[in-house]
């Protein structure tokens, strides 16, 4: 078997379908097989994976994390590659598959891989612009990354970003290393550590534009004050990385943000009440974003009792799975 498709599935709704239809839609000429782990959907998900044919292993909801069910997920198939896609990242095409098995192997030396994601049709006018920029960073085609300036990794918090990022909504792993590196059972990055750790193996890493997906969230906004913090909780864990260390920064950072985001809705055609909408929408989402940084920068400091408080109520994460 070439490849095995991992997609860990909690009450995935109409557009699972959509992705398992897409899947066993594409052209190519190398054998796979689908694995699905559920972790205690309530809807139709279940009954959409088998009459698909996939592979199915059912979880309890406790033992779900998004490092070890992966894991679980990769250990039921025999795929020289491992895709990991999540249930709502559809491949944009049917040479999604052909071109990711394409460029993995077209290096050696390359253990995993990443494909590009566009915004889904409503995607919000913020996450749009963000996703599109930051894909734009890696280059238009297939780019290899690979560790050749350890001091400049030392030095440039930039320059480790980019080698450790790496995205398991849409990626793919070379079974024979993922089994002896697999994922960290963590709460939050698992797939940046695990790419972090392959680069400063001496791995190398791919970044494949042709092995798109759709995906993209419109998350109400008052939810990003958690995400915002489990997502600068899990930079500061990854690369030691604190966003703003004051409140005296944080404002200053705050003006800078919602400054660039008003000028930004300023360039696009909208209404009059459109732009007052999204306008206030930019000023408070951005006051979420370093708000919830500042606290995430906080957390080291603080004593057990109150990161255990700081966590139940600002991590997304930890909600999600007492739920």
């Amino acid at each position: 078997m070439d490849a095995t498709i991992v997609i860990p599935t909690k009450n995935g709704g109409e557009l699972f379908e959509k992705v398992l239809d897409m899947i066993y839609r594409q052209e190519t000429n190398y054998t796979y097989e689908v694995v699905c782990v559920d972790s205690g959907s309530h809807d139709n998900t279940v009954n959409v994976i088998r009459k698909y044919g996939c592979i199915l292993k059912q979880i309890p909801k406790e033992e779900f994390g998004h490092g070890k069910t992966r894991n679980l997920g990769a250990s039921l198939g025999t795929g020289e590659y491992i895709l990991f896609l999540t249930q709502d990242a559809l491949p944009v095409d049917t040479h999604w598959l052909q071109n990711f098995l394409d460029g993995m192997k077209s290096d050696p030396e390359i253990v995993g891989g990443f494909g590009i994601h566009y915004p889904y049709p409503d995607c919000n006018l913020l996450d749009k612009r963000d996703l599109e920029l930051h894909f734009q960073g890696f280059g238009e085609t297939n780019t290899v990354y690979q560790l050749k300036d350890p001091e400049r990794y030392k030095q440039d918090e930039g320059y480790r970003h980019l080698l450790a990022f790496f995205s398991d909504n849409n990626s793919c792993v070379k079974r024979c290393v993922f089994e002896q590196n697999p994922y960290e059972d963590v709460n939050f990055a698992e797939d940046q550590i695990w790419a972090r750790q392959m680069i400063e193996k001496g791995y190398k890493k791919l970044y494949c534009p042709t092995a798109a997906v759709f995906h993209s969230h419109n998350y109400p906004l008052e939810t990003y004050r958690m995400r915002y913090y489990d997502e600068y909780k899990g930079l500061l864990e990854l690369h030691g990385y604190v966003m703003v260390h004051s409140w005296k920064e944080a404002i200053k950072l705050f003006l800078v943000l919602a400054r660039r985001d008003i000028r930004y809705l300023k360039s696009l055609d909208l209404s009059g009440p459109e732009r007052k909408q999204w306008n206030g929408y930019a000023i408070k989402r951005n006051w979420y974003r370093v708000t919830s940084a500042l606290r995430a920068g906080q957390y080291p400091g603080l004593s057990e009792s109150d990161k255990v408080k700081m966590d139940r109520k600002y991590s997304q994460q930890l909600q999600q799975r007492s739920e």
